[in-house]
Formats: C-alpha cells, structure tokens, sequence
C-alpha cells in the first residue's frame, strides 16, 4: 500500500531550505553603482572634469542624496534576492537583482572549498566562500557569511563531497589539521631580498623614467612609464610579502590546508589526487642557503604556491605528502643532454636534464634559476615527441609530457634515440599508474 500522494518507486523529494548571506553583504554590494560611475571618470576624464564644473554646490547635494539612497537600496535589493542551499546532490546558488543566475554545483564535482578573509571582512567578523568545480574555470563564490558559519559550511560541502550521508555530514565537522610547516617573516622577507626579480623591477623603476625625461622631457610620458614600474617592484617584493605572511601548510584527511596572508587571510585546500605537477624553484642566490620554492599545477583550479620559501628537506617532505610514494630525485640522478646539445642551446644547455622513476617523470630546466617539475605517471595525459630541423642534424629531440591541468612539462635536447624509446616506455607507465591511482576522492 502507498502513502497518499506517492507513487509507486517514486520518494518524496523534501522540501529545500533556503539561506541568504549575512546582513553586512548590502554594504558590499552597495558600491556597484559608485564604481560605475568612477569607471566612467577614468574612461573619459576630460569629459567627467567638463562635467565637474558645470555642478552647483546644490546640484551636488541633490546628486549626493539620490545616489546614496539609490546604492543602499542596489545593495539590498541585490542581498534580497541572492539565496543558497545544500540538496542531496547539490549546492544552488541564485542571484541577480536584474539578470538572473541560478548556479546548480553537483557536490561530487567540488574539489576545494577556500575560505578568505579581507581586511574589512575581518572587522566585520564575516568571511568569502570560494568553491572549486572540476571543469569550472571560474570560481563560485558565497560573499559574505558569518565566520562561523563559513566553516561549518565549508567542512559539511567537502563531507558531503566525501560521500557522507546529508544526515551525517553536518556531524563530520572540519577534519583536523597537523601542522608540517609555518614560514618566518624574516625567512620571507630574506627570500625576497635575495630574488633578481625584485631587485630588476626596483632597478627599472629607478632607471627607466629618469631616461625618458632626458629623451622626452614630458611628465606624462614619466609618470605613464614609471608608476606601472614602481607597482611592478611593489607586487614583486611588498605584494608577495604581504600576501605569503606567515604562510603555513596543514596535513588533514581532507587534503593540505593553506593560510596565509597579512592584511586578507586566506584559507585554501589542496585537493588530493588532483595535483598534476610539482615544481621545485631555485633561484641562483637561494641555492646557498639552500632554500627552494615548490610551486604545483591542480587540475581546474587557480592554486599554484605550495611553499613560498623553505629548506631543501623541508620542502621535500611537504612534496612527499602530496605525492604520496615520491622521492624526489637529486640533483645527481638527472641524466644531462649529450654534449652535442651545445651546438642547439648554447651553455644553457648544461641546465637540462631529466629522470625518469617509478612513480615519476621529472625534468629539469634553467642554469640560473633551477626548475625541477615532477609529473605522476598517472597524471599523464599523453606524450609526444618533437624535433626541429636543427635538432634533426645534430640527432636530438624533445619529449613532451602533458597533464590534466593543460599543462606540459618538456625533457629539451634528448638523444633523438633515447626520445623514441622514451615515448612507448612512457606511455606503458601512464597507463599503469593510473590504474594503481589513489582515488581522487575527499578524506579517503
């Protein structure tokens, strides 16, 4: 017998309860109409200054008293009708005061759910959801919440990403975190100090305009050139210290946790089994103290700093973690092109090399700033082997590896020989790795 109004075979779909953001999301939203019209100055500003002057003082207050109302009410409006829910398989989003958007995120697709922090968002006590779809290249965002109820909301989408029963996936709470490394500001600060791209954007910004003012005695010219220069040195050295302060990295059963930041905190994840490559930097004046950068490629998702700045060791066991199985190999391990290399890159042939493990394909590149990625088996997508003209005369090759993150990873100047039976022997490891692959799965 069956329940009134249910068919045979056919449950009952339960009703969707659904959420807005939190009250301080107005504010935020109230800026969209002064933007507009600021983008407008910027655009045409010879116009907009016309128009400046033709303005009484009382028609700039009745200006004032229409656009402040008129904000406040985009703002509202614009929270009112933004809504979010959790179903059984997915996470709806709708928004738009004037043109719709209904975003339906399948809950097994989520690969990483970011939590951030701006400045202002601090004092408020709210916090900015960030979700990573595979195959999105745009993040979904929920912008703001309360602090709290971004992370429970964040620790019940990546259980239920897990597999866990809706019923229990609000019990799971966040799974805990085991710290394995916290960068020092002084290490940072070093770091940037010792990097040439700082010290060749400063030198830019310092050369650069004094040259034009010699050659053209025009302020425009000076200032159009310069102050790009002068915010290129600031990203390169107080731009990356301010967004890698006290950069820490986390093992949880949900993958590797990342926060970071001075004035905006950051909270990322690194998915686990969708890591396509690892690359180990080393800039000319960190190999001296021995540090390195560790840099990776995920699949449909904007991550690409591992570890900013770190000991060799330490840096290797954070690798380790993300690649479970990976050794990676020394320096002493990467077989260099033959010497006839040279006659097609001269000296900077001597930077390449490559080594080819059971777990990895690996290949180095550059003399002065070092570059090691290291590439699973069973994140290769294919393989494929090119030779130019020159390269053809002196019998060399080069192998080209590319992953699921769009990305390609190449052995330069191999022995034309070895590239040909390095192409079928990748190709059999490929296959192999993936099929003995952890799955790509959350807290397995």
């Amino acid at each position: 017998m069956t329940a009134p109004g249910v068919e045979d075979g056919v449950r009952p779909t339960r009703p969707v309860a659904e959420r807005r953001l939190h009250p301080v999301t107005p504010f935020r939203r109230a800026w969209a109409p002064v933007a507009v019209i600021a983008g407008w100055a910027v655009h045409d500003p010879d116009q907009a200054q016309a128009q400046l002057t033709k303005l009484t003082t009382t028609m700039l207050l009745i200006g004032l008293a229409v656009l402040v109302p008129a904000a406040a009410l985009y703002g509202f409006l614009s929270w009112w009708f933004t809504h979010f829910a959790v179903t059984d398989t997915e996470l709806r989003i709708r928004t738009g005061l004037v043109f719709r958007r209904a975003a339906h995120i399948r809950l097994e697709r989520i690969q990483a759910v970011d939590v951030s922090r701006p400045l202002l968002a601090r004092v408020a006590g709210v916090a900015k959801l960030r979700i990573d779809v595979v195959g999105a290249d745009k993040k979904d965002e929920l912008a703001f919440l309360g602090e709290d109820e971004a992370r429970a909301l964040r620790a019940e989408l990546l259980a239920r990403a897990a597999g866990f029963a809706p019923e229990t996936a609000r019990e799971v709470g966040e799974a805990p975190a085991r710290e394995l490394l916290r960068v020092p500001p002084r290490e940072l600060a070093v770091a940037l100090l010792l990097t040439g791209a700082t010290w060749g954007s400063l030198a830019a910004a310092l050369v650069v305009p004094p040259v034009l003012w010699l050659a053209t005695h025009s302020v425009v010219t000076v200032l159009a050139t310069g102050l790009p220069l002068l915010g290129a040195a600031g990203a390169s050295s107080v731009g990356r210290f301010v967004a890698e302060y006290d950069w820490t990295v986390g093992d949880s059963p949900d993958g590797l946790r990342i926060d970071h930041g001075l004035l905006d905190r950051t909270h990322e994840t690194v998915p686990p089994g969708r890591v396509q490559t690892v690359r180990i930097v080393e800039p000319l004046l960190w190999r001296a103290r021995g540090r390195v950068r560790v840099e990776l490629d995920v699949a449909g998702s904007s991550n690409s700093v591992l570890v900013p700045v770190a000991p060799r060791a330490i840096a290797e066991a954070v690798v380790a973690r993300v690649l479970p199985g990976v050794t990676v190999p020394p320096p002493s391990a990467l077989a260099r092109p033959p010497r006839r290399a040279g006659r097609c890159v001269p000296l900077w042939w001597r930077g390449h090399g490559i080594a080819v493990t059971d777990a990895v394909f690996a290949a180095r590149h550059g003399l002065l700033r070092r570059k090691l990625a290291l590439v699973p088996h069973a994140k290769v997508q294919s393989v494929r082997l090119t030779q130019g003209p020159w390269e053809r005369l002196w019998r060399l090759a080069d192998v080209h590896v590319d992953t699921g993150a769009n990305k390609s990873v190449t052995a330069r100047l191999r022995d034309a020989q070895e590239a040909a039976e390095l192409l079928p022997g990748q190709a059999e490891r490929s296959r192999t790795g993936r099929r003995d692959a952890r799955p790509d799965r959350w807290m397995v």
